[in-house]
């Protein structure tokens, strides 16, 4: 008695086993969290250092090199880039994948501290900030007023709304974007300066002496104590304004005497809106292990109660909400998961015919599925894109081995036997192939789930999802199927039948056997001319290479997020008024979409950005991709500036436009731009971006004042002296922090903006002299003009220029940098080096990956086979219907159908086709082999075998293969990662099942050895 008989016997122990899964699964469901994608650590730690009034050139020199120096010997750092602008460095260290972000922080904060003591005097000390896992904020809520000003919007929101939302659970972080804090500002008059013999520097001298916090201590009594105090400090504009600057024979000149005091703002250079209004927004970060779905839910369940404490004149809306996209995705794959289920339970039976014989399959597909939660929840997965549809592809593969029990059992019924006799044989001569599909399966995915990088990282969960579905799957069909065999069909009827049922299910029968038969002779005929069959097979194995070749190629497909992100660049002169006049223009042409939803904008001096949150999916018919094309050409128009349109990377870990492709060079900026701006014409040229920049523009106007060193000496004059002068006059640094309503903000004084309009008024600026008579700056010193680099940029620690483009309608990742890669070739010096960044970094990383995942996958099946059949020759016949099956799906997708590309989807999609397809090769061999030992010639053996096997073969690659027709099918958001996954899976089952038919009998014959009685080995008593 074999150990499925036991099932078959004791019924309730084979419903408790399924029971226990149904349990298990469902308590695992409600505890598993939900997510985008798999949990990655995508960590991104930037290094922000402010040194007020430096030139680009300075602060590449003095301040970002030193520290990217030091922060280069940190581990953990996949790629460092850096930007030096006037007053600011930002370096940003992108972290390898997974890399504890907690270990890199603290490494990357000690080396920094190494190098504090190298940093020129004034430079404030560097902030570092953390993003971990996102690109974009979770969800971003934007708040305006047309009464309130930003700093007062600001100020609100930072002492009643950001406290709120960041005690919701889940919440990392909620950051202000575009807030305009509370300062003092004393706006200078250099004529009131200059006529009571002030400088700036005294100004500054004042306001850090007189605006101190004092900690004095306590008295100390016998019996009583008390806490002192010292108004050392000031509180309001009112008190800073009679602050005593200076004082001369009893004379006093106060601060509102040279200057306007005001409280203002601390931040006058940058602008935000949403919908065309002055706005601040407040942006919604998630915890990477936290529920994104139920994290932002939280966050939506608060907000009512904030905007209804708002003041009057405020009001605050949601802007961008990713879980929309993930929650419309989600529901999608719910809904395929819906269809798929329906169209095999159609499938069955159409095969079948019979009502009861379709009930077992269909309580297999929840069951195997439902268990699966209990695998995911105890490996850690999530509730994800990737692992539903991994949920969705199991269906057709779950359904199989019910399917094949079903199916077998019925064969035996046909032949008169009982129902009870019949399930156990058929359990019986199924239960070592269905071992052996299951382990072929968890075989295939086994590579795919210890692949290093994104694809490991992301499809890791996918993998081993569907090995939980299969592992579960084959559990049932090897206790309850064979048990509900038993107990629900019924014998086959002789001479009528009783019922519609019975008469169904005569009719496919007569059908199936005729076709059986009519594929019996035609294999038979195949068979005769053996090497026709065998030279079909070879060339269709060997236009592998070329279908592959030929096949475009890029890291995923363009999903369609509900967003489209805007990137504009004006000239490095135009003030902030003028980028807001252009961004007008940009707000009425995202206005005229009709399928914009919400607007948004942030303007700044040196990087600006926008976009359009678009309407649910189900409210429009055009996608992402049409309307970033026809925005693309619309903003073109804009008159001085130049708008990158794009839509975000559809896999997470990057950022920015889909092409970063790096120049970088120890030459000098000087050597380098020349060189970007000819490899820019030639790429522009090509015909094959929609749009394509580089970051390297030699265009921003710098005013040099030349000091005299001698006049200056003569007059006692020291470079700090003139340099602190004229930077405390025009540098906007602040002085010190005073305190108002328990929160401190900053002092900053500053020539107003009226007395800074043109270099001739800076050049009348007066500088007091050693016995303090002040002379104008134009005594001293000479203006020189040139053109710099708005930016400097660095990438891994050398001068760079970043090539970021968008390709054009067609064109894939690996055709745009194919044409990148020819230009460089003819174009570049050979000390000009090529990196990557962002999404193309991504590609590149990737896509060296699939050939040895799949060859790592074939050795693994191989083996398996050899040690399940006890052959080594056996296995290459089985697997001789995987190239069949990878030729067929190579067709479709050199052929582009549908948008169709070589990418991580239909790349794990052919690996899944190794699995399924490997299945049929171990039902016919399996049968052949059996009846070759009971007395068939090989010949009649393999076309029996094919024969018998027809029919289970043809059901489950009608249900794979329709199952997988949702996926083709849908549309919305995900739809283009389940339409290519979708395509790979059905015309390479589809294909491949027809070509297994004909050419793997044909391999058989030539390779399989010949089994006989004789090899039964017996044991002979010893003489």
């Amino acid at each position: 008695m074999k150990f499925t008989d036991i099932f078959i016997r004791r019924p309730v122990l084979a419903s408790v086993v399924s029971l226990m899964l149904l349990v298990l699964g469902l308590k695992a469901f409600y505890a598993l969290p939900i997510l985008e994608y798999p949990k990655t650590q995508n960590a991104i730690v930037t290094i922000t250092t402010v040194y007020y009034g430096a030139d680009p050139e300075t602060v590449a020199g003095f301040v970002t090199t030193p520290l990217e120096n030091a922060i280069a010997q940190a581990n953990g750092i996949d790629y460092l880039s850096s930007n030096s602008i006037s007053g600011s460095s930002t370096i940003t260290a992108n972290l390898i994948l997974n890399f504890d972000p907690d270990k890199a922080v603290t490494e990357i904060t000690a080396k920094i501290n190494s190098v504090l003591n190298q940093l020129p005097v004034g430079v404030q000390q560097p902030t570092l900030t953390v993003a971990i896992g996102q690109s974009l904020d979770a969800l971003i809520i934007g708040f305006s007023s047309d009464e309130l000003s930003p700093n007062q919007v600001t100020d609100y929101l930072i002492r009643n709304v950001q406290p709120r939302l960041q005690a919701v659970p889940g919440v990392q972080t909620a950051e202000l974007l575009g807030g305009q804090n509370f300062a003092l500002r004393a706006w200078l008059d250099p004529a009131k300066l200059a006529a009571y013999g002030l400088t700036a520097t005294d100004v500054t001298a004042a306001l850090s002496s007189n605006n101190v916090i004092a900690g004095i201590g306590t008295t100390k009594g016998q019996m009583v104590q008390f806490n002192l105090t010292a108004s050392t400090n000031l509180h309001s504009a009112a008190e800073f304004r009679k602050l005593v600057i200076k004082q001369v024979n009893g004379g006093i000149v106060r601060l509102e005497d040279v200057a306007n005091v005001t409280l203002g703002s601390d931040d006058y250079e940058s602008s935000v809106e949403y919908n065309g209004r002055k706005g601040v927004y407040v942006g919604i970060q998630t915890v990477p292990s936290a529920s994104l779905l139920a994290v932002i839910s939280g966050v939506k369940a608060v907000l009512p109660s904030i905007q209804q404490q708002l003041p009057a004149g405020l009001s605050g809306n949601v802007i961008y909400d990713s879980t929309v996209f993930v929650d419309s995705a989600i529901t999608e794959v719910e809904r395929s998961l819906a269809e798929t289920v329906l169209i095999v339970t159609l499938v069955v039976f159409a095969f079948l015919g019979s009502p009861r014989s379709v009930v077992i399959p269909v309580v297999t597909i929840p069951l195997s599925l439902i268990g699966t939660f209990a695998i995911m929840l105890v490996l850690g997965f999530s509730i994800n894109l990737l692992s539903l549809l991994a949920l969705v592809l199991a269906i057709g593969l779950v359904v199989d081995d019910a399917i094949i029990v079903v199916e077998s059992v019925n064969r035996h019924l046909e032949e008169g036997m009982r129902p009870r006799d019949a399930a156990m044989r058929a359990a019986r001569d199924l239960a070592n192939p269905i071992i052996a599909m299951t382990v072929v399966l968890i075989a295939v995915y086994v590579p795919i789930g210890f692949q290093g990088g994104l694809t490991g990282a992301l499809f890791t969960e996918f993998a081993f999802t569907v090995v939980g579905a299969v592992t579960m799957s084959a559990i049932v069909a090897l206790t309850l199927s064979p048990m509900m065999c038993g107990y629900l069909l019924k014998p086959h009827t002789v001479g009528g039948s009783a019922g519609w049922a019975d008469r169904l299910t005569a009719w496919i029968d007569r059908l199936f056997s005729r076709l059986q038969r009519g594929y019996e002779r035609r294999l038979r005929g195949s068979l005769r001319t053996m090497p026709i069959t065998l030279l079909f097979a070879a060339i269709v194995i060997g236009s592998i290479y070329f279908l592959y070749g030929s096949a475009s190629s890029e890291l995923a497909p363009q999903e369609d997020q509900g967003v489209v992100i805007l990137l504009p660049t004006a000239a490095p002169d135009a003030t902030v008024q003028q980028r807001e006049l252009y961004g007008d223009q940009l707000q009425a042409i995202m206005a005229k979409i009709p399928e914009a939803d919400q607007s948004f904008q942030v303007i700044s001096p040196f990087l600006s950005i926008a976009g359009v949150t678009l309407k649910p999916w189900d409210q429009r018919h055009r996608d992402g991709t049409t309307i970033q094309r026809q925005l693309q050409g619309e903003v073109s128009t804009i008159a001085g500036e130049r708008v990158a349109v794009f839509q975000p990377p559809p896999l997470p870990g990057a950022q920015g436009l889909p092409i970063q492709y790096v120049l970088k060079t120890t030459q000098p900026i000087s050597a380098l731009y020349p060189q970007a701006r000819k490899f820019l014409a030639d790429a522009a040229a090509s015909g094959m971006f929609l749009f394509i920049d580089t970051d390297l523009k030699v265009d921003a106007p710098q005013v040099t004042i030349e000091i005299d060193r001698d006049k200056a000496a003569q007059l006692g004059l020291s470079m700090s002296q003139v340099g602190n002068a004229l930077g405390g006059l025009l540098g906007g640094a602040y002085t010190n922090y005073f305190s108002l309503g328990t929160r401190s903000y900053k002092v900053i004084s500053q020539v107003q903006q009226k007395s800074r309009l043109t270099v001739d008024q800076v050049m009348q600026y007066q500088i007091a002299t050693i016995n303090g008579t002040p002379i104008p700056v134009s005594a001293i010193a000479r203006v020189t003009q040139q053109t710099v680099p708005q930016t400097i940029t660095h990438f891994q620690q050398q001068n760079s220029a970043t090539i970021s483009g968008v390709p054009a309608l067609g064109v894939s990742q690996a055709d745009a940098l194919k044409t990148l890669q020819d230009i460089a070739a003819q174009t570049l010096p050979h000390d000009t080096l090529i990196d990557y960044a962002g999404p193309l970094r991504q590609y590149i990383q990737e896509s060296s990956g699939f050939i040895g995942t799949f060859a790592l996958a074939l050795i693994i099946i191989f083996l398996c086979l050899a040690a399940l059949f006890e052959s080594f020759r056996d296995p290459i016949v089985i697997l001789i219907s995987i190239p069949m099956s990878v030729a067929g799906a190579l067709v479709f997708i050199s052929l582009g159908l549908g948008g169709a590309s070589l990418n991580i989807y239909t790349e794990v999609g052919l690996v899944t086709l190794m699995g399924l397809i490997s299945k049929h090769g171990i039902l016919i061999v399996e049968v052949a082999n059996e009846a070759q030992r009971a007395g068939r010639s090989k010949l009649d053996a393999i076309i029996y075998a094919a024969g018998v096997r027809l029919r289970p073969i043809l059901m489950t690659t009608a249900a794979m293969v329709l199952g997988v027709v949702p996926l083709i099918t849908t549309s919305g958001a995900g739809a283009a990662s389940r339409f290519n996954m979708g395509l790979v899976i059905a015309s390479g089952l589809s294909i491949g099942t027809l070509f297994t038919l004909f050419v793997l009998p044909a391999v058989y014959m030539t390779i399989a050895a010949r089994h006989s009685v004789e090899e039964e080995v017996a044991f002979s008593p010893a003489e």
